[in-house]
């Protein structure tokens, strides 16, 4: 599980007891897994009269690393032993330790019900239509002759909506672009599938 330095940086600002007492650390790993779990309750999850006392920048600095940490390891499936091995290199007591991995235990089908209903993969895209579209005047009467292209991409997705189409509009500058980055898309994959 790689680990940003930001986060790693959070995780042990959270472990030391200076910056963290004893009781408000359960309350900002609550708070973080109510953040994740519960969007209602997200808004007053730092709200608590016994996390006041921090400066707001550490409490937010220390909930983001901390919820980054509970996600990344619901993602990967990490075990009881796994997560204690690794607070212990962020410098955590057995104390925290033991309260994080009983906390998450407590929360883990919730978290991997969430990771699961977010989607595991990009839509696909299966066809693309296109017309051509000359703009003359405008509302106000104003002149354009401008030509602009309207494409529609159509999708296929593994999640709830299994086909849906993305339109937009585009100059023949913005089309001629768009078409050279997809080449090069192609060339690249092309590559990196020979190795």
């Amino acid at each position: 599980m790689e680990l940003s330095e930001y986060v790693q940086r959070g995780l042990q600002t959270l472990a030391d007891p200076g910056a963290f007492p004893s009781g408000a650390f359960p309350l900002l790993l609550r708070a973080a897994f109510r953040s994740l779990l519960d969007a209602p309750a997200a808004q007053a999850a730092l709200d608590h009269p016994d996390l006041k006392h921090i400066d707001p920048v550490v409490l937010k600095h220390c909930h983001a690393a901390v919820a980054t940490y509970i996600l990344e390891a619901g993602k990967h499936g990490v075990d009881a032993a796994a997560l204690s091995s690794h607070l212990e290199d962020c410098k955590f007591d057995q104390e925290r330790i033991e309260l994080f991995c009983t906390e998450y235990q407590n929360n883990k089908n919730s978290l991997e019900i969430l990771l699961g209903s977010i989607g595991r993969s990009l839509p696909h895209i299966t066809d693309v239509s296109w017309r051509l579209e000359y703009q003359i005047k405008t509302n106000q009467l104003h002149k354009m002759y401008r030509p602009s292209y309207l494409l529609t991409l159509n999708v296929e997705s593994n999640d709830s909506q299994p086909y849906s189409e993305i339109s937009f509009s585009c100059s023949m500058e913005q089309l001629q672009d768009l078409v050279g980055k997809l080449k090069d898309a192609s060339k690249s994959l092309e590559r990196a599938t020979q190795l």
